[in-house]
């Protein structure tokens, strides 16, 4: 059974990978959580403060890469291959499979983000099970 989250009481239970994919509040959430942690990546390379947003094009490049593609419907946009990579790493980090830092660390390693962001999905891929 999927374990619950401690800390938000907000924070759904899903039967299935597919019904946090499409999950467009989760991906509300997520797209704060992304850039926020791509944000803190991009400080940490640089030395100094840095905000930053995520291109949609970025997410849904790395999520196809990640193999996550047949998880969606078979008609759907970047935008909602986007939606579904912040919906899955905000899940991800609310019920605990994944921390902050270990995101920031994901990212700040790879000069490509599509890249960084392919590795911090198939990291989520590979944690979150169901």
């Amino acid at each position: 059974m999927e374990k619950e989250s401690k800390l938000f009481s907000f924070a759904k239970v899903y039967r299935d990978l597919t019904e946090v994919l499409m999950d467009h509040k989760l991906a509300a959430l997520g797209d704060a959580y992304i850039n926020f942690a791509y944000s803190l990546a991009l400080s940490k390379n640089k030395g100094q403060p840095s905000g930053a947003k995520v291109r949609g094009s970025v997410l849904a490049e790395a999520f196809k890469k990640a193999g996550l593609r047949e998880y969606m419907p078979s008609r759907v946009s970047r935008h909602m291959l986007a939606d579904a990579a912040e919906a899955l790493t905000v899940y991800a980090w609310l019920h605990s499979y994944l921390t902050l830092e270990e995101s920031v660390a994901m990212l700040e390693k790879t000069k490509n983000p599509v890249e960084g962001f392919t590795k911090l999905l198939l990291t989520v891929k590979d944690r979150v099970k169901f």
